[in-house]
């Protein structure tokens, strides 16, 4: 990075914004599904926010959304494992189990991306990298073996659950690398698979009996799905920029802020508390072991 003065310390100061927005977002989905809202109902109503707040950007950026037919097959490929299954198993996890550990569990996405990454040819093996993944599967023992480490014991059979969101976004992450975003670019990528995300995530309510009504009465639920949506494309619009700005290594970074500042929010606005056991889980995952 170069720069001076102030310029200096913007990507610095972006970085630790973007974590603390990202970090809020499980909190915030403990809160919406307090009142039993079911998942995919939830889900669809963040597509919408984010559907209109990057739709704007793209709008003003004057860029069209290419629509091949390879385009369309990304988009349907993203919106189902980076965005409506993970974002449903994400909610079902926060709704079992403390927002702060499901947040420790999603910096575990280098465990899964790393063994698919291999077996596509994508990455070769290195030992730091399988130290990495021997990390992650330590800070899972950690949380669910102790039976002081969770609230109440019986929330262990949840963990799983709260490991299905990781393990699409690694999936995710290496899809976009062996396919590339085609000619989208993130941000257009991520309307895209919102838009195609938007019908599935409405059948799977309705066909679940999951529909959430956006006619009310409108209480801290709803009003947290809406701006979950919103951080959420606020900020992956800002990472992109980011990324221009400083670089995909430094950028990627981010991810640790997420974990931290996710157990910081919940403990300030959910009153959560955990054990030395989940505070030794949050540093194993943390560790950078490479690059993905």
């Amino acid at each position: 990075m170069t720069g001076s003065g102030g310029g200096r310390f913007l990507p610095f100061a972006a970085l630790i914004l973007f974590g603390a927005g990202w970090g809020i977002t499980q909190p915030l989905g403990k809160i919406a599904v307090s009142t039993g809202h079911g998942a995919f109902g939830l889900v669809f109503w963040q597509l919408v926010v984010v559907v209109l707040v990057l739709g704007a950007i793209t709008l003003c950026r004057r860029r069209p959304l290419p629509m091949a037919p390879a385009d369309l097959r990304l988009y349907a490929a993203i919106a189902l494992i980076g965005t409506v299954l993970p974002g449903a198993a994400s909610y079902e996890a926060v709704r079992h189990l403390p927002s702060g550990v499901v947040s420790i569990l999603l910096s575990l996405v280098p465990m899964f991306a790393l063994p698919i990454a291999l077996c596509w040819g994508i990455e070769r093996f290195a030992a730091p990298r399988a130290l990495g993944i021997l990390l992650g599967a330590v800070a899972v023992v950690m949380i669910g073996a102790p039976r002081a480490s969770l609230p109440e014991p019986g929330m262990v059979v949840f963990l799983p659950l709260a490991m299905v969101a990781p393990f699409f976004y690694g999936l995710e992450g290496n899809v976009v690398a062996r396919f590339g975003t085609g000619g989208a670019g993130p941000v257009r990528l991520l309307l895209g698979a919102a838009l195609v995300g938007l019908p599935m995530a409405a059948a799977l309510a309705l066909l679940g009996g999951q529909w959430v009504s956006p006619a009310g009465p409108w209480g801290p639920p709803e009003r947290a799905v809406v701006l979950s949506g919103l951080i959420h494309a606020v900020v992956y619009a800002g990472y992109v920029w980011l990324v221009g700005r400083a670089g995909a290594v430094f950028a990627a970074q981010v991810a640790y802020l997420v974990t931290l500042f996710g157990v910081g929010w919940a403990m300030l606005i959910l009153g959560e508390r955990y054990s030395g056991w989940v505070w030794a889980a949050n540093t194993a995952p943390a560790r950078p072991t490479s690059q993905t």
